[in-house]
Formats: structure tokens, sequence, C-alpha cells
């Protein structure tokens, strides 16, 4: 199978670049094993790329697209850390989503981010994951994603 690399350039899929974080954090963090990276929101070019709650302001599906771009997002940080060809397996997915009163699609948003993951890493993107509909998110941003990936090696 290809790398994760060689599978993005397949795709057309360049990652972004590293998004800075907003607070006293940093976008990925590797323990042992494990990279961990903080939650990331559908920055494009440094801005977000839409705000407001799904389900109202903003259409399930188009959300289902920014949680693919927040994943890019967190991509681009776990290889800025480690390389993503370093990448072994993905453990876990969180997504957060902005839901309008009644919205209970947030499984569907969240498979843009799930998917993305099969469709780069394969068997070794299936993961556990959780999709959570909260009030608000930072900077009024309808989806955010993390990951936590196993990398080779240890460190």
């Amino acid at each position: 199978m290809a790398t994760p690399t060689e599978r993005l350039a397949e795709l057309g899929i360049a990652l972004p670049a590293v998004a800075a974080p907003a607070g006293a954090y940093v976008p990925a963090r590797r323990t042992g094993s494990l990279v961990f990276t903080a939650g990331q929101v559908p920055f494009v070019d440094g801005k977000l790329a839409a705000a407001g709650k799904v389900g109202s302001a903003v259409d399930a599906g188009d959300a289902y697209g920014l949680a693919r771009t927040c994943t890019l997002n967190a991509l681009a940080a776990i290889d800025a850390l480690v390389g993503l060809d370093a990448v072994t397996g993905v453990v876990k997915v969180v997504g957060f989503v902005a839901s309008a009163p009644g919205f209970t699609g947030q499984p569907g948003v969240v498979n843009g981010a799930s998917d993305l993951l099969g469709e780069v890493f394969g068997e070794a993107g299936r993961h556990a994951r959780s999709a959570v509909g909260v009030a608000e998110l930072p900077l009024d941003a309808p989806v955010e994603v993390e990951l936590v990936v196993e990398v080779a090696g240890s460190s």
C-alpha cells in the first residue's frame, strides 16, 4: 500500500500549513508511541472557512466537508511533529459539532473526518470515535476535530 504522503498526493490533497495555536497549547504532542492533536477547527489559509451552528447556519453536508478540513489541519500538525508516514494507525477521533437545537446528525458530520482517514490510511485509519453535539465552539466554528494516532518507535 502507498504511504500516507503518497496517498494524499494520489487524492490531489496538499496538507495546509499548521494552524497557529489560539492559546497556550501546542498543535500536537507526542508521548511514547502516541501523538495527540489539539482540537482543530476548519481554518483555510488562516481564516475560519465557515461559522455558525450546524442544522441552521451551516448545512450538514457542508459541515461534513468542514470536518475533513479540520482533519487535514490535524494531519498537518502530526506531519510537522513526527512526519505523516510515521503513523502506523489512527487510534481515536473526537469530533465536536456546534449544533442547532434539534440537530442530531453529528455522526454524519464527523464521518467527514473518518472517511478522510480511511482514504489516507486504509485499514490503519480505522479508529474509535466520539461525535459530540455542543452549544458553542471557539470562534463560532461549526466543527472541531482532534486525533490520537499511533506512530512507529517511541519518544
